[in-house]
């Protein structure tokens, strides 16, 4: 789940693509226990940590501006991606092998599929047809640029910003992120 997802030139393809490295990442978390637990959830966070970033930096901007009543569909987005920032703030306190563990993780995986079948109808599907193809591919470079700067994995031993970014609590993860993604 490493690599980044290319499929596509545009910036919707490619979001459309972390959101079913997303889903892949929930089923990950849980369907396996112990360590492997541990490590897909720490996968999971990441992951929504750089597409949070890249959607609040790339492509809610755009809509606002691009969609008839798109300031409405970004504020729909925005509340849903800050009850789900609440959510999973609550479960990192949690040992992830715990019965609230696992009834939580159930509830944001419904919560953040949801979220992201209303972003694709709403935001991204609106976005392909009202901007030219030149300009979703050069916000697909700009969200590239968000997954870039962020592993997937961290990497123990190398003490560089970019390993080392996306760890500790989600709202750290996000905020370090976006530092990243402004320095662009």
């Amino acid at each position: 789940m490493g690599t980044m997802i290319t499929s596509g030139t545009d910036v919707v393809s490619f979001l459309k693509g972390q959101h079913e490295q997303v889903k892949a990442l929930f089923e990950q978390v849980i369907s396996s226990a112990g360590e492997e637990r541990s490590k897909a959830f720490s996968s999971l966070r990441r992951m929504l940590a750089v597409h949070e970033t890249a959607e609040e930096e790339i492509v809610h901007p755009a809509a606002r501006r691009a969609l008839p009543n798109g300031e409405a569909i970004v504020r729909q987005r925005l509340h849903e991606e800050n009850q789900a920032k609440q959510e999973l703030s609550e479960i990192e306190k949690l040992d992830v092998g715990s019965t609230e563990f696992d009834t939580k993780i159930r509830k944001l995986k419904a919560a953040v599929i949801a979220h992201a079948e209303a972003e694709e109808r709403e935001e991204f599907n609106g976005l392909a047809t009202a901007l030219e193809p030149r300009r979703l591919e050069r916000m697909r470079k700009a969200a590239e640029f968000a997954e870039s700067v962020a592993p997937t994995h961290p990497h123990p031993g190398i003490e560089s910003a970019t390993a080392n970014m996306l760890v500790g609590p989600f709202a750290a993860m996000v905020d370090r992120s976006r530092d990243a993604f402004s320095k662009s």
